[in-house]
């Protein structure tokens, strides 16, 4: 029984990354946790003193945040009518991404699946704050859907990496588990230093090769650019419906998510982005 974290805003954007997620995993018997924290606009340190001006206002914040969970749930259950899964409704007054994180801990969740953009997610920007901050503290992996993204079923699945990492099954998971799901083809892109692999490198590249198994998959040597260029040029020429990739301790994500990446490079995340967690080594 996967356990899958499905944060909300009542959005469009948000609406399309669930049912994304019910698709993705509709032979798979998951819960699905509804997700949405309310912080009333005017809230200040009087609120939690409970002054007369904010008495009540929690309430009907609450109020109308369970109601739209419902109704969400609702129609979620009548849409898909899919007895493998539960979904179950989770209304809080928290910050959003402290609370998926504590409930991600708490559930012992297996991934958290939501849109890159929510109600007032700026365009121009490779990725919604929301997002951004929760690939850095989740304890699991998150897939990013993008706005507008229109289902398709993770058959071609590029991994970029550059076998600094001491792969483990449990980490890689999430992956292995919908590659099989979908007897997708992975292509695992390097891009190239100009200097040969070191011993280390070559052992996790054969250890990733190891776990991958019987799983169809192919390894790409790019030559040396920057990774989004790398991506890109290779979506250019293959077919790519899922994006994975393992979140590093430091530089890289920093520079991918921060740096408004869009005027510098023109990167566009258009397909679905899973990160993995960085291993605890």
């Amino acid at each position: 029984m996967k356990k899958i974290i499905l944060p909300t805003d009542f959005s469009d954007n948000a609406y399309k990354a669930i049912c994304y997620a019910l698709k993705l995993y509709s032979n798979t018997e998951c819960t699905f946790y509804l997700l949405n924290t309310y912080t009333p606009a005017i809230y200040q340190s009087e609120y939690i003193l409970h002054s007369p001006g904010q008495i009540g206002l929690g309430d009907i914040y609450q109020s109308y945040s369970q109601e739209q969970l419902d109704n969400l749930k609702k129609e979620l259950e009548q849409k898909f009518k899919n007895p493998k899964h539960t979904l179950i409704t989770h209304s809080v007054f928290n910050l959003l991404v402290d609370e998926i994180v504590d409930i991600a801990n708490k559930e012992e969740a297996d991934i958290i699946i939501m849109g890159t953009q929510g109600a007032t997610g700026a365009k121009e920007i490779f990725m919604g704050s929301h997002t951004v901050h929760v690939i850095k503290k989740a304890p699991c992996p998150v897939l990013a859907v993008p706005a507008g993204y229109n289902y398709e079923e993770p058959k071609e699945i590029l991994f970029p990496t550059d076998f600094e990492i001491n792969y483990q099954h449990a980490q890689l998971s999430a992956l292995l588990d919908l590659a099989t799901l979908y007897n997708s083809r992975l292509d695992v892109i390097h891009i190239s230093t100009g200097n040969e692999l070191t011993e280390k490198q070559r052992k996790n590249k054969d250890r990733l090769q190891n776990l991958l198994g019987e799983r169809s998959h192919r390894f790409h040597d790019l030559p040396s650019q920057e990774i989004i260029e790398g991506i890109n040029s290779f979506k250019s020429k293959s077919k790519v419906n899922l994006l994975v990739m393992i979140q590093n301790k430091h530089t890289f994500m920093e520079r991918l998510f921060i740096e408004p990446v869009i005027k510098k490079i023109g990167f566009h995340v258009t397909i679905p982005f899973m990160v993995l967690p960085h291993p605890n080594e």
